[in-house]
């Protein structure tokens, strides 16, 4: 069973049939584009493409932003601050007061706010797309990787999902203890702040154990064996196709607008 981030109803889909290595190829791609420039054209190609993907991973709109409010949220805030604070050339769009925003300071911001979305979306679609037994089975066999990073990289998969569970009991208690939802905002936000250290005290706990139960039972240790085979098909020769259209597509986007911004130039 995959990690279940955004919905638990993706068996069957496409992307969840091709193979992680092919996914995270194109992930990687998609994301190194996004990253050379900081311009809004690029970017904002690049995640309306990602959005026009989602029937492939069977999510809406509305679901995703429903899970990636957070994402959304800081994406907003730097957009703001970014057009907040950047040189104020070109024609004024607006002005209250101190508040000024211009043609120029917007357009950094939008680079900046969809940039940030742009590069978040790939790795939750790799995360809901793929089972982490298979993108070990994938890295050691293709890729040949360190057996430490494997084992690593499958136990981190695996104890995302727990840590969702783990955030909801954490509020739970600290609700039933009558510490949770309390006080005015800098209360609720030291509330919160109380309990993301509860969660990674946890997370370290756990990944303490599973570390010494996994050194414990032998893994890593001697020649491997492998119960299935990490094999390729015609999906990961379309996914590596549409990644690489999407990153064509955001450059020559970008270049006939006259807006990409190449960030060592």
């Amino acid at each position: 069973m995959s990690v279940d981030v955004l919905n638990p109803e993706i068996t069957g889909k496409v992307l969840p049939r091709a193979n992680p290595l092919s996914k995270l190829f194109a992930a990687v791609l998609i994301t190194v584009v996004v990253m050379l420039s900081v311009d809004w054209v690029s970017a904002g190609v690049v995640l309306v493409s990602e959005l026009l993907l989602l029937p492939l991973l069977g999510i809406s709109v509305r679901r995703l932003l429903f899970r990636t409010w957070p994402f959304v949220v800081a994406a907003i805030v730097a957009a703001y601050g970014t057009a907040l604070l950047a040189d104020k050339t070109g024609r004024v769009l607006f002005e209250l007061g101190p508040v000024l925003f211009t043609e120029d300071s917007v357009n950094a911001g939008l680079a900046i706010g969809l940039r940030g979305l742009a590069i978040a979306l790939p790795g939750l679609f790799l995360l809901a797309s793929t089972d982490p037994t298979d993108l070990a089975d994938a890295l050691a066999q293709w890729l040949k990787a360190p057996h430490r990073f494997v084992l690593g990289a499958l136990a981190g998969m695996r104890l995302v999902g727990l840590l969702f569970d783990e955030w909801r009991t954490l509020g739970l208690a600290r609700h039933a203890r009558g510490v949770a939802h309390e006080g005015n905002p800098a209360a609720r936000f030291g509330n919160f702040l109380g309990q993301a250290f509860g969660l990674m005290v946890q997370a370290i706990r756990r990944a303490t154990r599973l570390a010494v139960a996994m050194e414990a039972r032998g893994f890593g240790a001697g020649p491997r064996t492998w119960a299935r085979e990490s094999t390729f098909s015609r999906i990961d020769v379309v996914v590596v196709l549409v990644g690489t259209l999407i990153a064509a597509l955001a450059v020559t986007a970008a270049v006939a607008a006259g807006t990409w911004n190449f960030i060592l130039g």
